[in-house]
């Protein structure tokens, strides 16, 4: 049986976009370890009649109903008063949760006010859950096989209440599927073309390994998801299957799991213990930013030159002048000699560079808005790629950046050609 989860955010501030709802983003995944299913996600405002309808939605759709926000002391905070009226509860003063609001206020040196006592009110047919690092309980509801948990929306209270109370609860509650995941990350592909060259292999999954695209810029994640009793049999047969992939995938899968291109660059840099510079235009420091941004990168990454200048190009990386004359600073010449340049002024094994038209303007017939070329030098050659992407200026460096990374883990695996 699946147990199913919806997760209920309350407040305006997240219908109106002052504050990023993180809670839900983090709640999917414990309870996707624990092998419950989130089926909606829903945020709703400070309005009764919609808080009330959410609750009877969710009631009817979901084992699990998850509600954070709408717990503080004041009159727009409506979760707890409207909870006790769909569970047709009394209220009534929870002792132990005015112990600890009074100790909390206590141990900061600060009195405990009327409003904040009324936060140890509760309604009667709830069960209290302790909040360690707030003034608001949180509550759990149970009716007819379901259940309700209300929290406050401050994320730090919110996780330790779900880590110390919330999940172990769950876990006693329901008899729970193991579930486990496999995710496979490629670049370099397309979805479409991805699916083209695996589709046998996914059409030859065991009933009980399920099979997702998650495309992102530059990016394909293959997610396996397999559902079982066992998990490390579960954890086998994934990577089983992940072994009759790699052959048709390759060599479009560059790590697994939690990796990004720019920890595999720098962990494949390490073991051959290579050093790697940059010079960007048309990505102004996006490779930089990205490769900078794993930890210990000092030890593979000399540094970067923006030349966003074709005077930059010629003064610092030794691009000719007749050479940008002639075939432009968007070209393949101009790029091979980026990528030449820098890896010898900053004295490094392997140099990248990019140089393109990220627009929306500055096109031209010859060369449209979306024109970009990257090239890789190590010394010995130098190898470029030319892309035609699109007329979205951040779509188009975030695309240039991620081939530039691809580019680099392959070269240094041995499988660009």
């Amino acid at each position: 049986m699946h147990i199913y989860a919806e997760l209920l955010t309350i407040g305006d501030e997240i219908l109106y976009g002052q504050t990023l709802d993180t809670n839900s983003h983090w709640m999917s995944g414990q309870l996707d370890e624990l092998g419950i299913k989130v089926i909606r996600k829903t945020t709703v405002g400070d309005v009764k009649s919609e808080m009330m309808q959410a609750f009877e939605e969710a009631e009817s759709r979901a084992h699990i109903t998850l509600i954070t926000g709408g717990l503080g002391p004041t009159s727009d905070d409506l979760t707890k008063p409207l909870l006790a009226e769909y569970f047709n509860s009394g209220m009534s003063m929870d002792e132990e949760a005015l112990a600890e609001v009074s100790h909390y206020f206590e141990s900061r040196g600060r009195q405990l006010t009327e409003l904040n006592r009324l936060q140890a009110m509760l309604p009667e047919k709830c069960t209290k859950i302790t909040n360690r690092n707030g003034t608001a309980p949180g509550m759990w509801f149970e009716r007819n096989g379901k259940i309700f948990v209300s929290m406050p929306g401050v994320p730090h209270e919110m996780r330790i209440m779900m880590e110390e109370s919330v999940l172990p609860k769950i876990r006693e509650y329901f008899h729970l599927p193991v579930i486990a995941h496999k995710m496979i990350k490629t670049a370099g592909i397309g979805e479409s073309f991805l699916a083209d060259k695996i589709k046998d292999w996914e059409d030859r999954l065991p009933e009980n390994i399920k099979l997702a695209y998650l495309p992102s810029p530059g990016q394909v994640k293959l997610r396996l998801t397999a559902a079982g009793t066992n998990k490390d049999a579960l954890r086998e047969a994934l990577e089983a299957e992940t072994e009759k992939l790699l052959p048709l995938a390759h060599p479009y899968v560059f790590g697994y799991g939690e990796e990004t291109l720019e920890t595999v660059v720098g962990k494949i840099l390490k073991e051959k213990g290579l050093t790697l510079s940059t010079a960007e235009s048309c990505t102004g420091g996006n490779i930089a930013h990205l490769i900078t941004t794993v930890p210990g990168s000092s030890a593979y990454f000399n540094g970067s030159i923006v030349a966003y200048q074709n005077e930059i190009k010629e003064k610092i990386l030794g691009v000719k002048k007749s050479t940008l004359e002639t075939h432009g600073a968007v070209s393949e010449a101009t790029i091979i000699e980026m990528a030449e340049g820098v890896r010898k002024v900053l004295g490094t094994d392997i140099g990248v560079a990019t140089s393109g038209i990220a627009g929306p303007d500055g096109g031209s017939a010859e060369k449209p808005v979306g024109t970009v070329w990257i090239a890789l030098s190590d010394g010995e050659r130098t190898t470029t790629r030319h892309f035609l992407m699109g007329k979205n200026r951040e779509w188009n460096i975030q695309l240039s950046s991620y081939a530039v990374l691809n580019m680099i883990q392959r070269f240094l695996r041995g499988t660009w050609s």
